[in-house]
């Protein structure tokens, strides 16, 4: 039994047992997270795209059969919707169902790029209460500890000891649901950018597929 007691006073005496450390902790996921709050809003604040008028413009090329001219209008952007259909469109020679594929492998590789970092934020929204939760009992274990070495104040001792360690967790949570709610902000707004990104690549779909001879050799 005493080799147990004496075993629970060496891990409680480490520092990894003092509670402070975790608000550091905390305090940097903060930073860490607003800054890639700032660079998401900014990446999608620059990459805002009036689609409708894009995929009239690209309509008219495709129908006049300016396809250089179309390539050339969508490079004039760097959006998801239109480097999605722009990979299609360089291979436009090659057929609608090989222009399909081809947009469809672009669509992936552009959702990673607009999900960048937005894993760390889902990391730390649902991980920092939990990171303030352990403070907290950091913080109760040391109140404890100065119990045992005052017991002539005991209830000060601990309530103060409590009402600090209990600062962790309010810490872990003002951390946390920013995060939780930048999260799913930006997620929404990729699922819509992806939305319209089909929408604009099957602008492009479309016409490949109406322009495609009809059996027999014929034009439809």
């Amino acid at each position: 039994m005493a080799q147990t007691e004496g075993l629970i006073g060496f891990i409680v005496g480490l520092p990894i047992f003092e509670a402070e450390w975790v608000l550091y902790l905390l305090f940097a996921l903060s930073l860490a997270s607003v800054a890639v709050m700032v660079e998401r809003f900014w990446f999608y604040q620059s990459r805002r795209l009036d689609v409708d008028t894009v995929r009239e413009r690209l309509d008219a090329l495709l129908s006049a059969g300016d396809y250089d001219g179309a390539a050339s209008y969508l490079e004039g952007f760097d959006t998801l919707e239109t480097n999605v259909t722009l990979f299609g469109l360089r291979a436009y020679q090659r057929g609608p169902e090989a222009v399909e594929a081809l947009i469809e492998g672009a669509a992936s590789r552009e959702r990673l790029r607009y999900g960048r970092r937005l894993g760390f934020l889902a990391t730390v929204g649902s991980n920092a209460p939990f990171i303030g939760l352990f403070g907290t009992v950091l913080g109760i274990i040391k109140a404890f500890q100065d119990l045992s070495t005052d017991l002539g104040n005991a209830a000060g001792t601990v309530m103060a000891g409590i009402s600090e360690a209990l600062v962790a967790t309010a810490v872990g949570l003002l951390v946390a649901i920013p995060a939780v709610v930048a999260y799913n902000l930006f997620s929404s707004r990729v699922k819509d950018t992806v939305g319209q990104g089909t929408m604009l690549a099957r602008t492009l779909i479309s016409q490949l597929k109406s322009a495609e001879p009809a059996p027999g050799g014929q034009e439809p």
